[in-house]
C-alpha cells in the first residue's frame, strides 16, 4: 500500500464521494401543474408512482413528489399526462415551509432530466 492509500480520508474527499442522484421509473399520477412562486419563478410539479417489489407488505406503491425548475425539463413535463410512464433523474431535496401550525418540511425530487417511456393508453 502506498502512503497515500494509508492516509485517512479527509472531509473533502468524503464530500467529493457523496452522491445525491435519484432515478425513478413510474407512472404520472395526475396532470403536472405549473406554479408561479411569489418571486416570479416558475416551476412544474407532479407526482410519480413507483411500484414496490412484492414483499408481502401492505403498501404496494410509493408516490414521490417531483419538481421541474429548468426550462428544458419544464417543456417536457408540460406534455405529460396521467398514467404516462416516465423516467426522471434528479436530486432529493428537503423543502421547508411555514404552516398555520408552525414549520413543516417535505422531501421531493428536483428533476434534472425526464422523458416519457410510454404514453398512457399505448399498451
Amino acid at each position: 500500500m502506498s502512503a497515500q492509500q494509508k492516509a485517512p480520508r479527509s472531509r473533502q474527499a468524503a464530500t467529493e464521494s457523496a452522491v445525491n442522484e435519484v432515478r425513478l421509473v413510474g407512472r404520472v399520477s395526475q396532470a403536472p401543474e405549473e406554479r408561479v412562486l411569489p418571486s416570479g419563478d416558475v416551476l412544474w410539479t407532479f407526482r410519480v408512482v413507483v411500484a414496490r417489489p412484492a414483499a408481502g407488505g401492505r403498501r404496494t406503491v410509493d408516490a414521490l413528489d417531483c419538481s421541474a425548475w429548468s426550462s428544458r425539463v419544464q417543456r417536457s413535463v408540460a406534455s405529460w399526462s396521467p398514467d404516462d410512464v416516465v423516467e426522471v433523474t434528479g436530486a432529493m431535496r428537503r423543502r421547508f415551509f411555514r404552516t398555520a401550525a408552525g414549520a413543516a418540511s417535505r422531501v421531493e425530487i428536483e428533476v434534472s432530466r425526464g422523458k416519457v417511456i410510454r404514453r398512457a393508453g399505448s399498451g
